[in-house]
């Protein structure tokens, strides 16, 4: 995994790490989808859920941010992604569940303007707990959760093999979501997914 090098030197308040697909505490292949009938407040001021995306071939869910150095240099793909996910019968959401008191930029202020600049036609929702990303065991942002129509998880991990869209050369994602709409195995079920931690909100 190829990672900018202005990206890093630009994260000084965010902590950066790769997590391993493969974490303890995530989900494994073949898990369900959890809490997916939990409501989270989109954008639109609309209370939405997981399970109310979800499309006749599957389901992806990608935790973000708006902060994050990696979460903004991926935010252009994964939109494109998202939007396009519905033409495949694939539903999509994208879920915050950072805590503003410590980046205030990921207000839900914030997230209605990303979703109007980058031109989201899916859920951009906040995770008002965090419960949501502790049950998925997401860590990062931004990591891709990719279910198939029975709710079951087909890949984790990374959009794509390189921060600077010009340098990818392994389209996880989009080669996993073609894979799964024309019924074939995935070929690369799971990646390192690289970004910012996760800023959980505190356990009342």
């Amino acid at each position: 995994m190829k990672i900018n090098g202005f990206i890093v030197a630009s994260v000084s308040a965010c902590l950066v790490s790769v997590a391993s697909s493969t974490h303890a505490d995530n989900l494994t292949l073949g898990d369900k989808i959890p809490m997916a009938a939990t409501k989270m407040q989109n954008v639109d001021g609309k209370q939405v859920s997981i399970a109310d995306v979800a499309g006749k071939n599957g389901t992806l869910v990608v935790f973000s941010c708006n902060h994050c150095p990696f979460a903004k240099a991926w935010e252009g793909r994964m939109v494109a992604i998202g939007n396009a996910s519905a033409k495949r019968g694939v539903g999509a959401i994208t879920i915050n569940s950072n805590d503003p008191a410590s980046y205030p930029e990921d207000s839900m202020e914030v997230m209605q303007q990303h979703a109007r600049d980058k031109g989201y036609q899916f859920p951009y929702v906040v995770d008002g707990t965090s419960d949501v990303a502790r049950a998925f065991g997401a860590t990062h942002t931004p990591e891709v959760f990719l279910f198939d129509k029975d709710g079951k998880l087909v890949y984790h991990g990374a959009i794509d093999d390189d921060s600077v869209a010009s340098k990818v050369t392994k389209n996880f994602l989009n080669d996993a979501l073609a894979a799964l709409v024309e019924g074939k195995p995935i070929s690369v079920s799971e990646t390192k997914a690289i970004g910012c931690t996760i800023k959980y909100r505190s356990k009342t």
